[in-house]
């Protein structure tokens, strides 16, 4: 493995010996692997060292940003703020239809790990002298970097900063309950309801996912959806239907994000997705009972926007992922008065 610079020797967690040594058994995520010595684990980037698991990219992010909190995409927490978003290297998913595989498949692609130091100190300071109401964990999975976000997600919360993860959702039980009352909202990359999707085009499974959506919902995480819509492999209509269904079952409010699809890293052999098809998965998703759906990467389509589901005017504008107009007077739609789910006040 090339690096970038020195591997900090920053003890892993969330791991144990494996009946005695020396491989270890990491249960950080939904692989729960068995690394023996001097192995890595699905992500590239923890290491087994002489019978203890290491992060290898501890404070060392690969890419940081500032983003509107729209972007991540989240639409029902703090509109209309910016959010400074925070990634390493590494990935525990294998997509072949990656928009960031630069970065998270640089560890297996081309052995290597890179970044620059930043402490966690440093990212809180710096996400607050920009302006940032919250930090955002993204464009790589943020489990991968647990001992690092969490250790941020700490001190942003001293500092009354918000904490996001963007993420595929193939996190355990175990880490949810390390991170509880740390982690405000998330983004879930629901990327089909299917399992032999998963195993075929991710290297992983289906179910441990929607075990984490029900799962941070029920811990009172602010939680949305997002679905990429790849012609011909995920967007059959019993599919979507099954899939809506699913996220009506944890809550009808819970937002739905459908997105275009465009030919990226090793799928580069399938067309982009239509916004008709796009507009269907938004209809299927509300004649499921979903009351909040949104399309993606459709700029300036009205799916972007959001409507109140009692009266049907628009209470939120957007374009682009950027917000326009925000109409909620304390989270409720100013004509009705009824109150929209999530954290919709001004801050």
């Amino acid at each position: 493995m090339e690096r970038g610079r020195p591997v900090p020797a920053v003890r892993a967690a969330l791991w144990e010996p494996w009946r005695g040594g020396p491989q270890v058994y990491c249960f950080l995520c939904a692989h729960r692997c068995r690394i023996g010595p001097g192995g890595l684990g699905k992500c590239g980037v923890r290491e087994n060292r002489d019978g203890i698991l290491y992060s290898l990219v501890y404070g060392c992010p690969v890419s940081t940003a500032v983003d509107p909190v729209e972007k991540k995409p989240l639409f029902h927490f703090l509109p209309g703020t910016s959010t400074y978003s925070l990634a390493t290297v590494g990935c525990n998913f294998s997509c072949s239809f990656c928009q960031n595989a630069e970065i998270s498949q640089m560890p297996v692609d081309r052995g290597r790990i890179t970044g620059r130091p930043l402490s966690a100190q440093e990212v809180v300071a710096d996400a607050l002298a920009l302006g940032c109401a919250s930090i955002s964990y993204t464009y790589t999975e943020p489990t991968i970097y647990y001992e690092y976000a969490r250790d941020c997600a700490r001190l942003a919360v001293e500092a009354g900063l918000k904490n996001i993860f963007v993420t595929n959702g193939y996190m355990t039980a175990e880490m949810l309950a390390d991170i509880d009352g740390s982690l405000h909202a998330a983004n879930v990359d629901l990327k089909s309801f299917s399992d032999e999707f998963y195993r075929s085009m991710t290297g992983a499974r289906l179910k441990p996912v929607l075990d984490s959506i029900r799962r941070l919902h029920l811990m009172g995480v602010w939680t949305e959806v997002t679905t990429l819509l790849i012609p011909g492999l995920n967007d059959g209509d019993e599919e979507l239907r099954a899939l809506a269904s699913f996220l009506v079952s944890v809550s009808p409010d819970l937002p739905w994000h459908v997105s275009r699809f465009y030919p990226t890293y090793k799928l580069l052999d399938v067309a982009s997705t239509p916004v008709e098809t796009v507009e269907r998965a938004v209809r299927i998703g509300h004649e499921a009972g979903l009351r909040y759906v949104y399309g993606g990467n459709v700029a300036g389509h009205a799916s972007e926007s959001t409507a109140c589901p009692v009266c049907g005017n628009i209470v939120i504008e957007r374009s682009g992922n950027r917000l326009r107009r925000n109409r909620t007077t304390e989270g409720r739609c100013p004509e009705c008065g009824h109150e929209l789910p999530g954290r919709l006040e001004e801050v």
